[in-house]
């Protein structure tokens, strides 16, 4: 989220804490979950003004809370099928309606928000506002799309929860496993668009890996007894500590081999190991915590020489088995390279053709592999193939650099 002073950082850390407890607390009252969300989300608004303005109040988050509660009373008056209701959650405004041994819902909302049902960009951008508590602004320049494009992404996305009649509840124990990988794509995916923003990018950019660890963690502590929430918590955490070493001086993308690794941040490596410990007493593999496996891998090892391959290519034989996707497939075979050679590697690749020939990496790979065998005019034509396909600003400096360096 922005922090321009010292009341957005108050904010902030407001929001992300209160902002979904509110829109589950107000639904529960109003059965209403376009009211409950807008009604928060006005709050939010409310409050970048009102704080900027006047500095942070003492009570924040009772200051959200009642701003909220006022603006969802506001919708149900101009609804005159709603009055009884509005004038019931009037008389609620002076008392707090949160029992303190109630269920944090904030679970069942994130479950509603990323129902399999709504497009996978809407997941995102209703996460980001119910849960989070981002504002439309704020999303907007995250995704780099207009403000208006993203409104609309997001009230067509609360129309499907009620046409579809998406509860918002935690799936029953027999549903849990699916359901519950709807939620934890949502928030590998928002990492994905944080964490390669670089220091050019936008504010709401940045945060937005920041972002997806909270999310993480919070379905992680709420789902203690399933293991893929703790891997996917583990697989952020070592890549976040990665992170200081990510960009140089001049904000251009460091690769993982060239990374300095005094710089990781070795409590959040830490914290990491923890969780995958967490998750592998579970004793229920799955993909996340495979991935973060392999992350951990590469956390270990001192420098890129010292990357236990072996190891690593034998984690991705079982990530296979759970994830047969074939960007899976690729990234193993940057795996076989180091154990067997280029040779294995780029036979591998090739059978992936038909499957990534839109995927910028699957271009870039396939180039490297083709330069450790001498065939460089091949790799140059997929290099130039990557830099067509590659969309974020700081990996296509990267691969623009790398093919005039060859032009």
């Amino acid at each position: 989220m922005i922090v321009e002073a010292v009341s957005d950082a108050a904010l902030a850390a407001v929001v992300r804490n209160e902002a979904g407890l509110i829109v589950g607390s107000i639904h529960r009252q109003v059965r209403d979950f376009d009211i409950a969300e807008e009604a928060v989300n006005n709050a939010v608004v409310s409050a970048l003004r009102a704080w900027r303005r006047d500095g942070a109040p003492d009570r924040p988050a009772a200051w959200l809370t009642v701003a909220a509660r006022r603006n969802a009373v506001d919708l149900l008056r101009k609804r005159d099928r709603d009055d009884r209701l509005a004038h019931a959650l009037a008389d609620q405004l002076a008392a707090n309606t949160r029992a303190p041994d109630q269920a944090d819902e904030r679970l069942p909302l994130l479950f509603a928000c990323c129902n399999h049902a709504l497009a996978v960009e809407a997941r995102l951008a209703l996460t980001l506002r119910a849960v989070i508590g981002l504002t439309t602004p704020q999303i907007a320049r995250a995704f780099l799309v207009s403000e208006t494009t993203l409104a609309q992404r997001i009230v067509r996305a609360k129309r499907k929860i009620v046409s579809a009649g998406i509860a918002m509840r935690v799936p029953p124990a027999e549903q849990l496993t699916d359901r519950l990988d709807d939620v934890l794509t949502v928030a590998s995916l928002m990492y994905n668009e944080g964490y390669l923003a670089g220091p050019t990018g936008s504010a709401e950019q940045r945060q937005l890996a920041g972002d997806a660890v909270w999310l993480a963690e919070l379905v992680a502590r709420q789902l203690p007894k399933e293991p893929e929430a703790w891997g996917l918590l583990a697989l952020l955490s070592y890549l976040e500590a990665r992170n200081p070493a990510r960009f140089d001086q001049t904000g251009s993308l460091v690769l993982l081999q060239n990374q300095d690794r005094s710089r990781w941040d070795q409590s959040t490596t830490g914290r990491a190991e923890c969780f995958l410990d967490r998750a592998a007493k579970l004793r229920r593999p799955g993909r996340y915590q495979l991935q973060a496996a392999i992350a951990a891998c590469h956390n270990a090892a001192t420098t890129w020489d010292d990357t236990d391959w072996l190891q690593i290519l034998t984690l991705y034989d079982l990530l296979v088995r759970h994830d047969r996707s074939p960007v899976v497939r690729l990234n193993r075979a940057i795996a076989v390279a180091h154990v067997t050679g280029p040779d294995d590697a780029l036979a591998e690749i090739d059978a992936l053709t038909h499957r990534l020939p839109g995927y910028q990496h699957f271009h870039s790979t396939r180039a490297f592999m083709l330069r450790q065998l001498g065939r460089d005019a091949e790799a140059s034509s997929e290099d130039r193939q990557a830099l067509a396909l590659a969309t974020n600003p700081v990996e296509r400096a990267l691969l623009r650099q790398r093919v005039d360096a060859r032009a």
